[in-house]
This record gives C-alpha cells, structure tokens and sequence, in this order.
C-alpha cells in the first residue's frame, strides 16, 4: 500500500505537517509514502518538506522543477509508487485514523478495485465543520452518478495502481483528473464501492466553492464532458445534458453557488449524527501514534 500526496506553492507549511501527521497515525501503516513537490515552494514549506524527508525514511520526496498541475504531478507520483493500490490524500487534507485499514478491509473483503468513502468538509480548521459529503455506496450507484458527477469523493479515494496505470494514469484535465481516472477505470471494469462513514477531513475553505465558477470553468467542463463522451461514460444526449446544467451551475453569482453547492452534496453539520464531524476532526488531528 502507497500513499500518494502532492503538495504545491499554494499549501502552507503546517497544512503538509497535519496531513502527514494524519498518514503516520494510521492503524495501518502503509509501506510508503510518495510525496511530489509540484514545483518551487515557499521557504517555510520547503523547509517542512525537508523535516519530514528527514524524520521519516518511509517518505519518498520528489521534487518537480517546474509546476506541472494536479494532474502530471499526480501521475510522476503514481509511476513512482510501489504498492498494489494507492491512497490518494490532499495535502491539506487530514486522514482519520482507521481510514487505510477499513478500506483495505473493504477492499479485501469486496475484491474491489475502487473504494471511497463519504468526507467531512471543514473551513481551514478541521474544528470549523462545514458538513458532510456523502457519496453512492453501490457499484451500480456508482455507475449511474459517473454519468453526471464524479461518483468517488477525490480525496478518499483507493485505488488499484496497476490497473490505473493500465488506463493510462493521471492525464492533464484540470479541476476533473480524479474524475477522468475514476470514469476511464470503470469503464474498464474496475469495481467500485464508497463506504457511508466519513474517513477524510477535506478541507473547502479558502474559496474552494466559487473557484468552480465563471468562464473559465466552462473550457474545463467542455474538456471533461468531451473526454467522457470519448469514454463512453455518456452519449450526445447526456453530454448536452451535462454541458447545460453544469454550464450553468458554473455560471451562477459565488453566493448562490456555495448555496447550491451546499442544497445537492452537502449535509449541514447539524445533520452529522453524534457530531462525529468534531470527533473525526479531534482523532484525526491527535497525538501521531503508530501501530504496533
């Protein structure tokens, strides 16, 4: 099992710390970690970077000289991993502690290829809880909301790496290469399922929401829909189908996106039962321990 983390300019240095502190306590140890430096960083993230490398030989640094973007860094890190499957994880993101032994219990348990889980959003702050996320449990589930939205929420997602690679890895498809890897392996067979409980801390501040919106967004929506038509995710109905209300969603003022946005795939954090928000947050962010 590998973890892959990339990390870049615009994550601070004890965003990286808490994600990878967060890696470290796992119940289940993963047998490496990749972590891509996407480009120059800041001194103090940099510095980070160099104290983990340090501290923990497990931790495979990469250094990209020039910013190549989600996508292609993902995928150096990807070819770069060893593991039989991949955990992919935010590097401003916060795992809980249990999340790689559950899923690879569910993996091992299910034959899966693919395996997610529902996220607890917060606001910069793992505290400051904006809601839930949830996800399709179902591999039939799955499959329907491949044609509309991406089925597996991006930082909790397993995956089978040489199967991955077999599709061909990351590509170049800005704000959606989570989504095209997830859509290319279905449709290659990949067995897909996300379990309901929340095992990632997925950090939506810092404007997450509205910089999904505006012109811009629309060349990157046609990209993705044009690439899922390609696949055949979805047929010319669907692709006019998705290009009018995602076009749409896309062009809507920053207040009323993060509204709709919240309306169809948040629940409030008053609906998260037992405030288990706050207490994945609290587990999540607590003393780095190691399994025995």
């Amino acid at each position: 099992m590998s973890v892959l983390i990339t990390t870049y300019h615009g994550t601070t240095a004890s965003e990286l710390e808490r994600s990878v502190a967060s890696v470290l306590a796992q119940t289940r140890q993963p047998d490496q970690v990749v972590l891509v430096v996407d480009g120059p960083v800041p001194a103090a993230l940099d510095d980070a970077v160099r104290t983990i490398e340090a501290a923990h030989p497990e931790v495979l640094v990469e250094r990209l000289p020039h910013n190549l973007g989600s996508g292609p860094a993902s995928n150096h890190g990807l070819r770069l991993s060893t593991g039989d499957f991949v955990e992919r994880q935010d590097s401003d993101d916060v795992s809980v502690p249990t999340r790689l032994e559950r899923q690879m219990a569910a993996v091992v348990e299910h034959d899966l290829d693919i395996v997610g889980s529902a996220v607890v959003e917060f606001d910069g702050d793992p505290e400051t809880v904006l809601g839930t996320r949830a996800a399709p449990l179902t591999s039939a589930a799955i499959r329907r909301r491949l044609r509309i939205n991406n089925p597996v929420n991006n930082p909790s997602m397993v995956f089978r790496r040489e199967l991955a690679l077999r599709v061909g890895g990351y590509e170049d498809v800005p704000y959606h290469e989570d989504y095209d890897l997830v859509a290319r392996m279905i449709m290659a067979g990949a067995r897909a399922e996300n379990l309901p409980d929340a095992l990632v801390l997925f950090n939506a501040g810092n404007g997450m929401v509205s910089r999904r919106a505006g012109l811009s967004m629309l060349r990157h929506e046609w990209l993705m829909q044009r690439r899922l038509l390609a696949h055949r995710v979805i047929g010319p109905l669907g692709f006019a189908r998705n290009l009018v209300l995602r076009g749409a969603f896309r062009l809507l003022p920053k207040r009323l996106l993060t509204g709709a946005y919240t309306v169809l795939f948040r629940r409030t954090a008053r609906s998260v039962d037992g405030d288990a928000a706050g207490g994945a947050a609290r587990a999540a962010t607590g003393p780095t321990r190691r399994a025995p």
